[in-house]
């Protein structure tokens, strides 16, 4: 399973339904999942490649020879969380029965051993025949989950069982398989990540050990769970996310300025960044030579979060993070309340634990004043705990 745990393969068969797995693209989107579109040849007969590419962002690929090098239809089977196959074809449902790989589509099926989706679509005699109905058979007793095709209007003037399923209910199916948690839905997520620097001269700088993987998780959780997701990353020499926006900043200012235009319309901040607490009154235009390197003159820098949160409205969750190295638990109280942040996740970094690492500890504190012990975990999970927290607070009546 990939890392992020929301790749969808959807295989789209040669019939007049492909047009309806357009919708069903954008309400997987819509659920924070990321879809390759693998179309048959026989599909773009009715809907084509810059459809599919437009609508899912990604390149679409429909022959095992295109871009060969790439060895795409191991790649593609690879990275597959979820394969879904909207709408099959009687033909189509056959030769995956038959496991044959004669097109990008059944070679990828063929080298998955990804849970897979099968959504019929057909004329009645055709899903009533004895070969379909044995193909069928065949694939459910090989793990396949094969919907029942609905009963209506088809093509034309005929009506029976083999029209495709509405999207609402093929999302009901795939999440009995998928077991998603989409509660964060339609929610805005705003995400600090990283440590900011402060210049001293071109080649030197005050920083700190944050490396974003806190704040990335979060990020990718996030948006895995549904939400529209904005991350601000200072510093992090991190891959991008897919579905996630980012703006990279360097210093406290960029990113203030970049949290002044964001936060008034996010429904959650998670302020995970380290920021510097002090800058240089003067930064030199050219590097300080050794023997002049005496002392550097300092200055506060703006306590982001603290200044955020005057301007939090109640319909606002925001979250932040401390970094201790002795009484951890009691200065994290002692933050949670100056700061007026609803949770706040502290740590103990003596020794320089944590930063740069995959795994974490640490207590959640709640200013209703309960407390999460965390106990070894890794980062991703930690991120989940805490947009639990964010999702229960988003839910409460008064927010």
């Amino acid at each position: 399973m990939s890392a992020s745990g929301r790749e969808i393969i959807l295989g789209i068969g040669g019939g007049i339904a492909a047009y309806k797995s357009c919708d069903l693209l954008r309400r997987l989107k819509d659920h924070g999942y990321l879809v390759t579109v693998v179309p048959t040849p026989a599909s773009l007969n009715f809907v084509g490649s810059t459809t599919w590419e437009a609508l899912s962002g990604r390149p679409v690929l429909t022959e095992v020879w295109q871009d060969v090098a790439s060895v795409a239809h191991i790649h593609l089977a690879s990275k597959a969380d979820y394969i879904i196959v909207a709408p099959a074809t009687a033909d189509l449902i056959a030769r995956i029965a038959q496991g044959r790989a004669d097109d990008l589509l059944t070679n990828v099926v063929l080298a998955s051993g990804a849970p897979k989706l099968v959504v019929p679509a057909m004329h009645p005699q055709m899903w009533l025949n004895a070969s379909t109905v044995a193909n069928v058979e065949i694939l459910r007793s090989r793990g396949f989950i094969v919907m029942e095709p609905e009963v209506g209007r088809l093509t034309g003037a005929d009506v029976g069982q083999g029209r495709f399923p509405e999207t609402s209910k093929i999302l009901e199916q795939f999440q009995e398989i998928a077991g998603w948690n989409a509660d964060l839905l339609g929610r805005r997520i705003l995400v600090t990540a990283g440590g900011t620097r402060e210049p001293i001269d071109p080649v030197r700088f005050i920083g700190n050990r944050s490396s974003g993987k806190q704040g990335y998780a979060i990020a990718r959780a996030a948006v895995v769970r549904g939400a529209q997701v904005q991350l601000i990353a200072a510093n992090c020499e991190l891959p991008d996310i897919e579905g996630v926006e980012i703006t990279k900043v360097e210093t406290t200012s960029e990113m203030g300025d970049v949290l002044a235009e964001k936060f008034p319309e996010c429904d959650a901040l998670i302020m995970c960044a380290a920021v510097a607490d002090a800058k240089p009154v003067q930064i030199s235009v050219e590097k300080i030579k050794k023997d002049h390197l005496e002392s550097i003159e300092l200055v506060s820098n703006p306590d982001l979060l603290a200044m955020l949160s005057t301007l939090k409205k109640n319909s606002q969750i925001l979250v932040g993070f401390a970094a201790e190295t002795q009484a951890h638990i009691e200065n994290a109280a002692k933050k949670l309340k100056s700061k007026n942040v609803d949770v706040l996740y502290v740590n103990d970094v003596s020794g320089g634990a944590i930063f740069g690492s995959d795994q974490t500890r640490g207590t959640i504190l709640s200013k209703d004043g309960t407390e999460i012990i965390v106990s070894e975990a890794s980062k991703d999970t930690l991120a989940n705990v805490l947009l639990d927290q964010v999702s229960f607070r988003l839910s409460l009546p008064n927010v």
